[in-house]
């Protein structure tokens, strides 16, 4: 089978582009909130320390894991989240097991909606740092900022993911795999 140069040239771009979809996407992380323990009052969970041990950015999603009968999660506004207030939530989630894609830098605040949870430190300020800044060493503060999106999206699903060892309990998403044998697929094709 030959292939025109037309032909070649618009694989060579494809292999490209895939390079760098699985570049980016290979530096997103899924982080477990509150490592092992999870989204809890019990233990004594401290989640500034937590969110104080990683760096967030853009890519990155959020699992909260919890048991719903007795606790929920409320994405909310600055202003709420100091005042523990869950009534203007911009967004709740009550699954259990819920993903929540950190889209665009800026500020995240996240609070249990159950009746003192959130006074007794079930809340979480995530600061999400552009990629440009996250190599520098970034401690969250709560100055105000843009409003956080909204929404979640689904759970990557990497071709391989290795348990991170630190305690922030993040999971590395890895393509590498798989785009390697993409590239050798469409070599072997262009070759053919």
């Amino acid at each position: 089978m030959g292939l025109s140069r037309e032909h070649v040239v618009c694989m060579m771009i494809i292999i490209m582009a895939m390079g760098m979809f699985g570049e980016s996407l290979a530096s997103s992380s899924l982080h477990k909130v509150g490592g092992s323990a999870g989204w809890t009052t019990l233990g004594n969970v401290d989640y500034q320390k937590w969110t104080s041990s990683d760096i967030f950015t853009p890519g990155d999603s959020l699992l909260f894991v919890y048991n719903t009968q007795f606790h929920n999660v409320k994405q909310v506004s600055r202003r709420d989240f100091l005042s523990c207030n869950a009534t203007s939530a911009l967004a709740t989630y009550n699954s259990g097991s819920d993903t929540v894609a950190l889209k665009k830098p800026g500020h995240y605040y996240f609070l249990c909606g159950f009746p003192g949870h959130c006074q007794a430190g079930q809340k979480l300020h995530v600061l999400v740092v552009a990629t440009s800044t996250a190599s520098s060493s970034l401690s969250p503060d709560l100055s105000p900022a843009p409003s956080p999106s909204i929404g979640s999206s689904p759970s990557p699903s990497p071709a391989t993911a290795s348990e991170d060892s630190a305690q922030n309990g993040a999971i590395s998403v890895s393509l590498s795999t798989a785009m390697s044998g993409v590239v050798v697929f469409v070599v072997a094709l262009m070759l053919h």
